[in-house]
């Protein structure tokens, strides 16, 4: 009877987002012992720009999960294995890497040895299919480095003990098979007195195996931008990770003096008399550590200029209302920040110099003849800043369609990578949280952000006399590399007139 084979394929995590070396597994659909199909959603990953769906290229049964709901993972890291039969199909059969996956054997024998078993119709069906993930490749970097293994101690004892004692008999065969019965006389010698020696001889490779670390340690390159970040020496490093890998953990150790606590040793919270933590840590990843960086490196490079106007807003809401009871709104959701939106737009377009960029490597000012709306949107993740494209081009319901779809998908964590790029001015309602105003910080490359503020019912003077009047205020902050004060006044003007007078917004386009 034939052994029925068995393959584990490890599915490594993809680059999911143009370039981005590491991801949060935020939830998994499978577990242990779950048959999962090529093509069906594992788990969902969150990146620093969006929450993505991973789904796996093999077919099999779920042997292992690597990594827990919660944790960060480096591009590149097995993060699951499937074992697949014999028969399995698709890429489980073929027991070659896919999108995403290196297989690995249940012994390592076969490997070697597979030629006439089989091999050759499933060779032949998987080298017609290669599974690519969005934005991911087959990742030759990680076969290259599984290559060193080899070099291990299991495979000397077997060559040392094979040659003198079944030259013949078992040269075919590395994993223990039927043989003819002459075979099984000489079974016992390997395992005589001449069995001692090779095995003690088979030792010394254990020692030079931190050789390849003296010469160019094991590491992925965020690790080693992490060594270079901190000014730590791979070689210098205790490699903790799989075939001598360094692993960021080992840089944090390497970086913490003696007596200081690493990043993965954080204190117990400091508990008062009543039982309750006076402090809790909460590890900054994801969404809103890249925002963090993002707002620290335009607070320190663009020169922000921020202006403010308080005006009377009551015919917008006024519009609001009968929008609403348009039929060409039905089903739309209309809001004071789509008018907000459209006048900001008009504002845009009869100071088009507003809508540039600055190119700091040429030195140039990039301007642009589209405006890519973003809005600004608070989710559970942290705040991000989808853009409607070319928003200049739409009418007022394609407007409100875009801004409804955008605003749902940021709450529902489906805002894709591509939809935060590439935007050009944002708005930010802060107006919902009942704050008046703001000074909001730009999103990295873009000219100018409105902030707007909430509407509230004032005192005020109008036609001669102090009347009740829904009053906003607006703040704009601009680049002033880009933007001079004179410009941005006119935009922030713009803006207030229209929503002031609505009408404007036909007869200023």
């Amino acid at each position: 009877m034939t052994a029925r084979t068995q393959r584990f394929l490890e599915f490594r995590m993809p680059d999911v987002g143009e370039g981005l070396t590491e991801a949060e597994i935020l939830k998994w659909y499978v577990g242990v012992g779950d048959a999962v199909t090529d093509g069906q959603v594992v788990c969902e990953v969150e990146t620093a720009k969006a929450a993505v769906e991973l789904p796996i290229p093999y077919d099999g049964v779920v042997s292992e999960i690597r990594f827990g709901e919660g944790t960060t993972v480096d591009v590149g890291t097995p993060i699951i294995v499937v074992e697949a039969g014999e028969g399995a199909g698709g890429a489980a059969s073929t027991g070659e890497p896919s999108a995403g996956g290196a297989p690995r054997t249940a012994e390592p024998e076969p490997a070697a040895g597979t030629g006439a078993a089989g091999a050759g119709p499933d060779q032949a069906e998987g080298g017609k299919r290669e599974a690519v993930l969005v934005g991911y490749g087959v990742a030759a970097s990680a076969t290259t480095r599984r290559a060193r293994k080899p070099q291990g101690p299991s495979d000397g004892p077997r060559t040392a003990g094979a040659v003198p004692q079944q030259p013949t008999e078992a040269n075919g065969h590395a994993v223990p098979a039927p043989v003819p019965a002459s075979a099984s006389a000489p079974a016992p010698a390997p395992v005589s007195a001449p069995a001692s020696p090779p095995v003690r001889a088979a030792a010394p490779p254990l020692a030079p195996e931190p050789a390849p670390s003296v010469e160019r340690p094991l590491a992925k390159p965020p690790v080693r931008k992490l060594a270079k970040d901190l000014g730590i020496d791979l070689a210098t490093v205790v490699p903790t990770g799989p075939n001598g890998e360094v692993t960021r953990e080992d840089i944090r150790a390497a970086a913490v003096p003696p007596g200081r606590l690493t990043s993965t040793e954080a204190p117990e919270p400091a508990v008062a008399a009543g039982g309750a933590a006076r402090e809790t840590r909460v590890p900054v990843k994801g969404v809103r550590r890249a925002t963090a960086q993002a707002m620290v490196a335009s607070a320190f490079t663009a020169p922000h200029v921020t202006e403010f106007v308080t005006f009377d807003i009551t015919r917008t809401m006024k519009l609001v209302q009968k929008l609403r009871e348009d039929r060409a709104f039905a089903g739309l959701k209309v809001s004071p920040l789509l008018l907000v939106a459209k006048a900001l737009l008009v504002a845009v377009r009869r100071n088009p110099e507003v809508n540039a960029s600055w190119d700091e490597e040429r030195q140039e000012i990039v301007r642009k003849s589209y405006v890519n709306l973003g809005i600004a949107a608070a989710t559970p993740r942290g705040l991000i800043v989808p853009n409607i494209k070319d928003a200049q081009d739409k009418t007022l319901p394609e407007l409100a369609a875009a801004l409804g779809e955008l605003v749902t998908t940021a709450r529902e964590g489906r805002t894709s990578p591509a939809t935060m790029q590439g935007g050009t001015v944002t708005i930010t309602n802060v107006g919902v949280f009942g704050i008046d105003t703001g000074t909001p910080i730009l999103n990295p490359g873009e000219s100018a952000i409105l902030a707007f503020g909430a509407v509230k019912l004032q005192p005020w003077v109008h036609k001669g006399k102090v009347k009740p009047r829904h009053v906003t205020t607006l703040a704009l902050s601009f680049d002033h590399r880009l933007v001079d004060g004179e410009l941005g006044s006119k935009v922030l003007a713009d803006v207030a007139a229209v929503l002031e007078q609505p009408q404007r917004m036909i007869t200023w386009t």
